[in-house]
């Protein structure tokens, strides 16, 4: 007897975390494994927000938070939205949850009906077709490729259309391949949106600060698509606070109420703690985060620079985020050191194998011809990863 639902038999392991966890395995086993697999800054949490947090234990913070974020916390998040991005969100508008992760559940849970239909510029973050899953909707990939610096064409976008298309997710900086969609091309695919009344965006917008391209453009600062967009962001990457987990999103009030509603089901308010000291990140100016930046603009020259040395890898110059997604189909169909290489999963699985380099196969972010290497590291452990890489291929 099957004692498990269909709704988990059905759901996929998140790839990412499933090639993290062998990584740690195989370290434990003392092997002297470089994991570029997982998303997570390998900097400390700012000290002005560790402060924060200590004030708030000391001043007592520890009862239950409201369900949608304390109501500073949730001020502070509209000054931010305004500064940054110029949306002029109210209070009524925010949701803070458990994570950006908890935030998109909680979208996709209140907005998505079975039968509907979400779009996927792909390459797309692991868990979005997941999550779009479980709320009982269809995600339909709109693939690119590296020629097209993986982004989407307006013509995709709207030949990806149909009557049922409820919704369209995307990150930018994008997980898993750096790219960054300008005012420019998202003004052209918003005037694409815009002509369907019932069509809303998921803008997944976690990694805005760690962007090398000068600019950044949040969607819903565009004519018409205020009232379209759920922004998503949070404090994990950009302050190197993945373990404080919190996220949060700007959206209509209907939708916000509908998350708040959802959550009270579910995990009720964010951490109080956490809370506090997200405050003091998103109040702070964002030139605090420039060395962390820097240092992350110099890995992603190094890596780029790096694997053009590495035989038939094609690769984008990404423009965000900490990532690098190669394009590594030559490969496939070809048999290295008696290992045949039908796709990127064997291809990943042969690098750790013999490279003791842990990456994640294309297929997880759905594009099958590449992988994702992440380039939160020190420059030593990136330059000794590539060189592993190169000789196995050699």
């Amino acid at each position: 007897m099957n004692i498990l639902s269909d709704r988990i038999n059905q759901l996929s392991t998140s790839q990412t975390l499933a090639m993290a966890a062998l990584a740690r395995e195989l370290k434990a086993q003392g092997k002297d494994i470089i994991s570029l697999s997982l998303g997570e800054p390998d900097f400390n949490t700012p000290d002005f927000v560790k402060e924060a947090a200590k004030k708030a234990i000391d001043d007592n913070f520890s009862t239950y938070s409201p369900v949608d974020g304390y109501l500073d916390l949730k001020q502070a998040i509209c000054k931010k939205f305004k500064r940054d991005n110029n949306l002029d969100y109210n209070s009524a508008n925010i949701v803070v949850s458990t994570g950006a992760k908890q935030s998109l559940y909680n979208v996709a849970q209140v907005m998505i009906n079975p039968g509907d239909e979400v779009i996927l510029p792909a390459p797309y973050w692991v868990s979005y077709y997941e999550i779009i899953k479980m709320a009982g909707g269809i995600p339909v990939e709109v693939p690119t490729s590296v020629e097209s610096n993986f982004k989407i064409t307006p013509e995709q976008l709207e030949n990806a259309i149909t009557p049922k298309t409820k919704m369209i997710w995307y990150s930018s900086p994008c997980n898993p391949s750096g790219s960054v969609y300008n005012r420019e091309e998202l003004t052209e695919l918003s005037k694409i949106i815009l002509k369907y009344p019932n069509l809303f965006v998921v803008s997944d917008e976690i990694y805005e600060h760690i962007n090398f391209s000068g600019t950044f453009c949040s969607i819903a600062s565009i004519d018409g698509m205020f009232e379209r967009t759920i922004t998503v962001n949070g404090v994990a990457k950009a302050f190197a606070m993945t373990g404080w987990r919190i996220g949060y999103i700007g959206a209509p009030e209907t939708i916000a109420k509908a998350c708040t509603k959802m959550q009270g089901q579910v995990t009720s308010g964010a951490n109080s703690i956490a809370q506090r000291a997200t405050i003091a990140a998103v109040e702070a100016n964002p030139n605090v985060l420039n060395t962390m930046v820097a240092a992350f603009k110099n890995r992603r020259d190094l890596v780029v620079r790096l694997m053009q040395d590495i035989p038939n890898f094609k690769t984008n110059i990404p423009e965000g985020a900490f990532y690098v997604f190669p394009d590594v189909s030559y490969y496939f169909g070809k048999t290295l050191r008696g290992t045949t290489i039908n796709n990127a999963q064997d291809f990943s699985m042969y690098l750790l194998q013999e490279a003791n380099v842990a990456t994640v196969t294309g297929e997880a972010f759905g594009n099958a011809n590449c992988l994702r290497l992440s380039y939160a590291t020190s420059e030593e452990q990136l330059t000794e990863a590539l060189k592993r890489i190169k000789d196995v291929l050699q």
